[in-house]
């Protein structure tokens, strides 16, 4: 392709302004568009069109965008309809993470994916960081492409491209809430996933297109419907909070823990027709008073306080014997209820062959195999000294940014306000810090600290380094993993119950939350998965497996 360059053109948006887009490189021909504000409340809208002309004399008439003042229009010789709609999409996203601008746009039609076109690399990285460069120039835009990247609001933005079964599903999921708004009985959709697959991403896009519909008057079906999506994850509400401040029917108090949710639909405060539940192997399975939680299930409660629920589960990332779930007990709950069932297998955050996935979870069926020779451009790698991998992930956090050093909940932590510290061989840091509005992994000063399960479940990290603490031994006689409850410190993740009956074997569950907690971290990492152990024997397996002796 011949190099051209992006042309940026800004226009008052008016109708006199308008009438003089009447030069070759506008008429008909594809372009995308930008239309905002800078005031008080600065407002956005993005646009692709290939008239342009007419396209801005309908914005014009449209009482929403009566207060955009900015016409601004990109344009390029080498454009076509497939790039300017891929570079629509990308500056969307973009623009959520960035946060400068509440966007206007509304819900892309579930069938609008983002294809592969002729040179889709050439648009969809040069052209567009060109693009994005030249807007950063103009002050319409701050952060840099490869910050905003790093964000979480980015990495599960309403907007972001999904794949083949991702539409499949937003579609099914869109068709059932449809069909079943009316019934007179419960509707529940059922959605299986593990670690990486890509439930937020949907669910946070199925969602947004839930309440556009909600305030579309021409949805005969959802419109006016009081909607919600629940999470019992305090980092992952701030995630969706964040969204919600610049799309235009997203709002704060959509987002909410189950137990608040509970609560004030039982005092009257509120209802809710469609209720979407992201990680919902995190609900409680039991009463919890000192979370302020007097019912017996969060799922029973939620399902039978909507008219239609949506649920996002995987059964290998319950971490608290409160939460004990399994599919069992879900068909239990949901006796009655309408249900449909969805699983998503592709795996979308680890970027890495089959034999990366495979072996993290071989390990975490407590077997050690050879750890793979060729895992192409995604790094695995076990260390003796805790200090040694903390210096990789420093310096990968340097070159990749989001790098972070997570462990296993086998160190003492208190809810005072008082710092706690993890130390093992060559490393000391502070372990398990949660108070702050902004997500643990996106603070710079957390290079410095540990993560646990519960600031990271759910996100991403470029590379992790996994401390596996005192509880993840070996077993030389049987050559597995060898788990030692008894040194896992996260003591409310094994509190009982006097008034909870016990359905399950509480020894080998203690065991199976402990492993799922290695599970969930394993698989943070997009690029690298380092490995400490703490357990002498551990180590030695591990370094076994690294040199293929096993």
């Amino acid at each position: 392709m011949e190099e051209k360059n992006v042309e940026i053109s800004t226009y008052q948006f008016n109708k006199n302004s308008i009438s003089e887009l009447s030069s070759a490189k506008f008429n008909n021909y594809p372009v995308v568009y930008i239309l905002h504000n800078d005031k008080n409340k600065a407002r956005a809208y993005i646009g692709e069109t290939v008239q342009i002309r007419n396209r801005l004399n309908s914005h014009i008439k449209d009482k929403a965008k009566k207060n955009l003042d900015t016409a601004v229009i990109v344009s390029h010789a080498h454009f076509n309809q497939s790039a300017t709609y891929n570079i629509e999409t990308n500056l969307i996203n973009y623009f959520i993470a960035d946060q400068k601008y509440e966007l206007l746009n509304k819900s892309q039609i579930t069938s609008a994916v983002t294809h592969n076109y002729y040179e889709k690399p050439k648009y969809n990285q040069d052209i567009f960081k060109e693009l994005w460069e030249k807007l950063r120039e103009d002050k319409l835009v701050d952060g840099t492409l490869e910050y905003l990247q790093n964000k979480d609001i980015f990495k599960i933005s309403p907007y972001k491209e999904l794949s083949e079964s991702q539409i499949e599903l937003k579609e099914n999921i869109l068709e059932f809430c449809k069909a079943n708004i009316n019934n007179d009985k419960p509707s529940v959709y059922f959605i299986k996933g593990e670690a990486g697959t890509g439930k937020s991403v949907v669910l946070s896009s199925t969602f947004n297109a839930i309440q556009d519909l909600a305030n579309d008057k021409e949805s005969e079906s959802l419109y006016g419907t009081e909607n919600h999506l629940l999470v019992n994850h305090q980092e992952m509400i701030k995630t969706y909070e964040a969204i919600s401040e610049s799309l235009p029917n997203l709002k704060k108090k959509n987002f909410l823990k189950p137990t608040t949710f509970i609560n004030r639909v039982n005092d009257g405060k509120m209802k809710s027709d469609i209720t979407f539940v992201d990680e919902a192997h995190l609900l409680l399975s039991r009463e919890d008073a000192y979370n302020n939680y007097r019912g017996d299930n969060h799922l029973h409660d939620i399902i039978h306080s909507s008219k239609v629920t949506i649920i996002v589960f995987d059964e290998k990332q319950f971490l608290k014997l409160k939460s004990y779930w399994t599919e069992d007990l879900f068909k239990k709950i949901t006796k009655g209820a309408k249900v449909e069932t969805f699983e998503l297998t592709d795996q979308f955050r680890i970027q890495a062959d089959d034999s990366v996935v495979n072996w993290i979870d071989n390990f975490v069926d407590k077997k050690i195999t050879s750890i793979p020779s060729e895992t192409g451009d995604y790094e695995l790698k076990v260390f003796d000294n805790a200090g040694e991998m903390f210096k990789e992930i420093e310096k990968k956090d340097k070159e990749h940014t989001l790098s972070r050093i997570v462990a296993t909940f086998d160190y003492e932590h208190k809810k005072d306000g008082g710092d706690y510290y993890v130390e093992e061989i060559g490393f000391k840091g502070v372990w398990n810090t949660t108070n702050n509005k902004r997500t643990w992994a996106e603070r710079a000063e957390t290079i410095n600290e540990v993560g646990s399960i519960y600031t990271i479940q759910g996100f991403d990290l470029n590379y992790v380094g996994v401390i596996l603490g005192p509880s993840v031994s070996y077993n030389e006689q049987t050559k597995e993993l060898e788990i030692l409850p008894q040194n896992y410190k996260d003591t409310e993740a094994f509190r009982g119950s006097s008034k909870q009956k016990v359905e399950y074997n509480v020894g080998s569950t203690k065991e199976k939350i402990i492993l799922n907690s290695i599970n969930v971290l394993m698989k943070r990492g997009v690029k690298g998965l380092y490995i400490y152990a703490s357990d002498e024997k551990l180590r030695k397996a591990l370094n076994k497996a690294q040199r293929g002796e096993i």
